[in-house]
């Protein structure tokens, strides 16, 4: 039979139905800790410095571009790469450092790839059971079919990954990984082969079973609404540094620089001059006490734009429009901008192209940085 692949007619038509909630076990979670973590290869640092520490049960996100280090990071915390310096601790204990190297099973880490590596030549059964080495056959059969149930797929339990679609081979390297109750869970971009409509079922869920587990879980994404969704804490990272973290609010609401801002939305950036703790630009003047007098980026959130009759506020037309469900995306010229306004906005008043509208902007949407930030 023939590989049925992420998005077939079985995924697509029909969202997977999973095992009841609250038995999939509990994990004792375990605090991972990585210490000025440097990894190069040649003259190319891939990690440079890396101090990061998550707590017992804590769900953190690595948050960041192609190449920014935070896979490596993964890596290194699983045993499979070395750091070039630096240590790793688990509950405090060295796993890796410059004397001491503990092996990547020894260390109770569950790993979740984003290919899945399942075994195409075991059934779904004997994958789940592959890890469960430390158990007696029966012992390890029962554990199995326990995760098997809880992600929804126990009656494929004698199949083949070949004959598995997409989304249910990421169920069994779900199961798979939360079997052996490891006290820390490594995830790289688990989600990153479903469709959107799959992915956004199974992300729910996979987080609901975290929950439920216990385990310490790092989750590898470029895609920042995953990481909001997920997350209890995020780690956003660039060139091998981490550049912010905190919770999803914090971050969106008080980035640390333009390249954080710029990671969570799409903004409208204008240029502008501060004096006096305000900034003024081609749409209007807003607070900037955070700065001294200079040069500033204006930032401007496209949900920040409000669309009124013309006549009131900021005159601007209307460039185009176009429904994207929930809301419209309109693009709209004015006078002093060189690019079109992108606003995208849940009653756009019946506005069409060439139409004359007004602007008022949320100042809780405005984030201003100082021109040498960019």
């Amino acid at each position: 039979m023939s590989a049925r692949p992420a998005g077939s007619a079985r995924d697509l038509f029909r969202l997977p139905r999973w095992g009841q909630r609250g038995t999939a076990g509990a994990s004792i979670p375990a605090q991972l800790s990585f210490e000025n973590i440097v990894q190069a290869y040649d003259s190319q640092r891939a990690l440079d410095g890396v101090s990061l520490t998550i707590e017992p049960g804590e769900i953190v996100c690595l948050l960041g571009h192609s190449g920014c280090g935070k896979t490596t990071l993964l890596r290194i915390a699983a045993g499979v790469e070395m750091p070039t310096s630096g240590r790793v601790l688990m509950d405090g204990r060295e796993v890796s450092g410059p004397k001491t190297f503990l092996e990547p099973e020894r260390r109770g880490i569950g790993l979740m790839f984003q290919d899945y590596a399942l075994f195409p030549h075991m059934t779904i059964l004997q994958n789940i059971m592959f890890g469960l080495k430390d158990l007696s056959a029966s012992e390890a059969g029962i554990a199995a079919r326990r995760a098997l149930s809880r992600v929804g797929l126990e009656h494929y339990a004698n199949e083949y990954p070949h004959t598995l679609s997409g989304g249910e081979q990421q169920r069994v390297a779900l199961a798979r990984s939360i079997a052996p109750r490891p006290g820390v869970l490594l995830m790289d971009e688990p989600f990153s082969n479903l469709d959107r409509r799959m992915r956004d079922a199974i992300r729910d869920e996979t987080v609901a079973i975290l929950r439920e587990t216990g385990a310490t879980t790092i989750v590898v994404t470029h895609d920042p609404e995953e990481a909001m969704r997920i997350a209890d804490r995020i780690v956003l990272m660039r060139s091998g540094t981490i550049i912010q973290q905190g919770e999803a609010e914090e971050i969106y609401r008080r980035p640390a620089n333009l390249f954080a801002a710029r990671f969570f939305c799409d903004f409208n950036e204008l240029e502008g001059v501060v004096r006096n703790g305000q900034v003024s630009c081609p749409v209007g003047v807003f607070p900037a006490p955070h700065l001294g007098d200079g040069p500033a980026i204006v930032c401007v959130r496209p949900q920040g734009l409000k669309l009124k009759p013309a006549g009131f506020c900021l005159p601007g037309r209307v460039m185009s429009r176009r429904f994207l469900g929930e809301v419209d995306l309109v693009h709209i010229d004015v006078q002093g901008v060189d690019r079109p306004l992108q606003a995208r906005v849940h009653d756009p008043v019946g506005v069409k192209e060439g139409q004359d509208v007004g602007i008022e902007i949320a100042t809780k949407d405005v984030l201003v940085f100082a021109a040498s930030d960019a």
